[in-house]
């Protein structure tokens, strides 16, 4: 069966990730895009930051995690590692 091009298709809030990208945590430096979602691939805290500046702290999060949240910065304060942004 061919895959589905789905290129030039009008994202939707149910629709997977299209694109990924490792995050560099930083104290202000925000990612080029919004996520969809942060994949966790180390335990640890996420600090998260949303487009309107609100931070909050996922404490705990298990590896393998993924946190769908629309962030546009994740802190430097985080403890967890090898996340990766899906957008």
């Amino acid at each position: 069966m061919a895959a589905i091009d789905l290129a030039n298709k009008t994202s939707n809030v149910i629709d997977p990730a299209g694109n990924f990208a490792a995050i560099t945590p930083h104290a202000s430096n925000e990612l080029l895009f919004r996520t969809r979602a942060v994949f966790v691939g180390g335990a640890g805290n996420v600090v998260a930051v949303s487009a309107d500046g609100t931070e909050v702290t996922f404490t705990g999060v298990l590896a393998g995690t993924v946190l769908p949240i629309r962030t546009v910065r994740i802190d430097d304060t985080s403890t967890a590692t090898a996340m990766v942004a899906l957008w």
